[in-house]
């Protein structure tokens, strides 16, 4: 039987001082397929997984869903390390040889993230003033001079599309003061740009942090913002603490 893995946690949020030797329940809770739950020790930490077959269950939507929660729950006692969903070890050996290469950054992440937690703003930009820089430029299909000067006109547009984004992710900054911030931008259908944001803040500074979403909108005029959290810090691992 393999394991599906959710996340990595420290032991000691399930079993206090004492540590186990072999898998250990997580008390009331299910995972993918209503799975129970178990704590697979190893050292100081514990891989939170339940016992997957690959030949009669399939991984569906449900199964994100499923995936998310149990994070989720073994988020509100412990600091954890999220898997990619879909990471499955077909052996307790395989499981063991994942946490061994990867103890350094494991040690270093749950340092890092200890008492974090992740907010998510989305910041959709309607301002018309940005509609000629979110136009796509078709590039011609034969070389020569008009696909160079297309190529950079559409590099002119790209930068111009960056610079506001950044301009206005900086603001956003200054506004929440995170510890550590990922961004993304991307233009959407209705001809706006979407900047999707997630922040690192400690646990403590949660509600201060969302009576500052209040403010959001005098200084950022023409701009629909949607803020959710906390979440666990998935954009915050390190990759190579992500993989199965």
């Amino acid at each position: 039987m393999a394991w599906y893995a959710y996340c990595i946690t420290e032991q000691q949020a399930f079993q206090g001082e004492t540590r186990a030797r072999r898998p250990f329940p997580i008390e009331n809770l299910k995972g993918i397929a209503g799975a129970q739950v178990f704590g697979y020790p190893s050292g100081e930490f514990a891989i939170i997984v339940s016992e997957y077959d690959r030949g009669a269950q399939t991984l569906d939507q449900r199964a994100i869903l499923d995936h998310a929660r149990v994070v989720s729950e073994c988020f509100r006692n412990t600091t954890v390390l999220p898997f990619r969903f879909g990471t499955i070890f077909d052996t307790d050996e395989a499981l063991r040889r994942s946490v061994r290469s990867n103890r350094k950054a494991f040690v270093e992440s749950v340092v890092k993230l200890r008492g974090k937690a992740e907010m998510h703003l989305k910041l959709l930009i309607k301002d018309g003033s940005l509609k000629e820089a979110m136009t796509d430029i078709e590039l011609p299909t034969t070389a020569g001079g008009e696909y160079l000067t297309k190529l950079r006109e559409k590099a002119a547009r790209h930068r111009e599309r960056q610079t506001r984004a950044r301009a206005i992710s900086v603001q956003v900054h200054k506004l929440f003061n995170p510890l550590d911030e990922e961004v993304c931008c991307k233009k959407v259908d209705s001809g706006g740009m979407l900047i999707d944001i997630a922040h690192l803040i400690d646990n403590k500074a949660v509600e201060k942090y969302q009576n500052r979403y209040t403010t959001v909108g005098k200084h950022l005029k023409d701009i629909e913002v949607q803020i959710s959290g906390p979440w666990p810090p998935y954009h915050f691992m390190p990759n190579k603490t992500r993989a199965s």
